[in-house]
């Protein structure tokens, strides 16, 4: 049904499950997976005129979070792997989360996007925001969300 599926994560323990959902679902498929993350970028003015770094540590941190994003995926990959699933991994770095998995699942020519979403309600929902609201509103592909 699905030949190529995005699965969305950031590491946490609820992206977790979603990214063991989606290998599961690539099994009973024989779907292609990508394993998406997105990295912020560092935020550079929450700190100015009081705090001062220079590029070359702006650029250390940020490597930083890259690398633990990659370690991150290559962990996926090889679980994935071990159930027979055909595997890539991608890493975006952009403040737009939503915009960016979007983006990924076109460039990748997914079918589906797996993602999680902790299911915040009322007023949490509207001060935290929701990204998985949001790529649910700005695909055109299917969503599916699991909590």
């Amino acid at each position: 049904m699905f030949k190529r599926i995005l699965v969305a994560t950031d590491g946490t323990a609820l992206s977790k499950k979603a990214v063991d959902s989606a290998i599961a679902l690539a099994v009973q498929n024989d779907s292609d997976l990508v394993a998406l993350t997105v990295v912020p970028r560092y935020p550079k003015s929450y700190f100015e005129g009081s705090m001062s770094f220079s590029a070359e540590d702006i650029g250390r941190i940020e490597k930083q979070w890259a690398d633990k994003a990659q370690a991150m995926l290559d962990k996926i990959r090889d679980r994935a792997r071990e159930r027979g699933v055909r595997i890539r991994t991608a890493q975006a770095s952009s403040d737009l989360v939503a915009e960016s998995i979007v983006a990924a699942a076109k460039k990748h020519r997914s079918d589906l996007i797996v993602m999680a979403s902790h299911g915040r309600k009322g007023l949490k929902r509207l001060l935290l925001g929701s990204e998985t609201q949001q790529v649910l509103v700005r695909s055109s592909l299917p969503v599916l969300v699991l909590r």
